[in-house]
């Protein structure tokens, strides 16, 4: 689920030079987390490979096992003249990518104090067990800080909508590829080389789109640095709103009949049809609370809520 509040940089955010590593530096330290599904470990192995191509030493360690869809992620990536273990540790981070919002704040500590650059996707994928109940507007365990409380405590920090920049491009998967421009204006590398690497990765008829994402992630932040940008407004929340009807959208493209959220719906509203794709059986039933959203393997729903204007054009 994104962040309600659509968060930019604010204007008390330092604007600090970026880290610019080069041959005669020491290990950068690079450390991207997430979300399993989210392309945790594509980023990390888009850089490791641009680095190992400009004849540095690198060194890489994930730890994504039992996660799969859903669960944490993360990856170190270390490069420089000379790499001795392939772990950073705990407040050595020169550059902490983080593509889901919690996942960020929970590796926090591990950024250099005062001169860690923290680059964070404003997603936020909230866990079941984090819904008090399953009505709409109901309070969760989640995350509450805001990045206005966040940039106190980091010396350089970007939050970033890359899942709405990624979905206006048509292609909501590709917004890992906007965190990768944006985290390739902190790094001495060109951005030919790196798209370059990029197009290595993805598949070959997204590769234009994905180009496109890194160009934009890469554009907001050099716009971030030298303009003045808006203060946060927080959106209305299902919680304080008008009220609102909710609606599914399917894309029968990208689902994969894998039966997880009809299984896992706990008012039983979906079903497969007689293609095996994901279909709302039940409308009246369903509460909202986004439980095949986020458990979706190939982001295939998505849950609305429409306000009456809306259902009224």
């Amino acid at each position: 689920m994104r962040d309600p509040v659509t968060t930019v940089r604010p204007a008390a955010w330092p604007k600090t030079p970026a880290l610019k590593v080069g041959p005669a530096d020491d290990a950068c330290n690079v450390l991207i987390v997430g979300v399993g599904g989210q392309g945790v470990i594509m980023v990390s192995k888009v850089l490791a490979l641009l680095a190992q191509s400009q004849g540095f030493e690198v060194k890489q360690s994930e730890v994504h096992g039992m996660a799969k869809r859903g669960g944490s992620v993360f990856s170190h990536v270390r490069f420089g003249k000379r790499v001795w273990s392939p772990t950073i540790p705990k407040g050595d981070v020169d550059i902490l990518v983080a593509l889901e919002w919690a996942e960020g704040l929970r590796w926090l500590p591990f950024l250099k104090a005062g001169s860690g650059i923290f680059i964070c996707d404003t997603k936020r994928i909230v866990p079941p067990f984090a819904c008090l109940n399953r009505k709409p507007g109901a309070p969760m365990r989640y995350s509450k800080e805001t990045p206005a409380e966040v940039v106190a405590h980091v010396g350089e920090a970007y939050a970033i909508d890359a899942t709405d920049m990624a979905e206006q491009l048509g292609n909501e998967r590709a917004a890992n590829v906007v965190l990768l421009g944006a985290l390739s204006t902190a790094l001495d590398f060109s951005s030919t080389d790196w798209e370059r690497t990029v197009a290595e990765f993805v598949p070959k008829k997204t590769i234009p789109v994905n180009l496109e994402a890194f160009r934009r992630g890469r554009g907001w932040i050099e716009d971030a640095r030298t303009s003045t940008p808006a203060v946060d407004v927080p959106a209305p929340t299902p919680a304080t709103a008008a009220p609102y009807r909710i609606r599914l959208d399917i894309n029968p493209a990208w689902c994969k009949s894998c039966d997880i959220c009809v299984k896992m719906c706990p008012e039983r509203c979906l079903i497969l049809n007689a293609e095996r794709i994901a279909e709302l059986a039940a409308p009246d039933k369903c509460t909202g609370c986004r439980l095949c959203e986020w458990l979706c393997p190939d982001f295939a729903i998505r849950v609305n809520l429409d306000a009456p204007e809306a259902l009224a054009r």
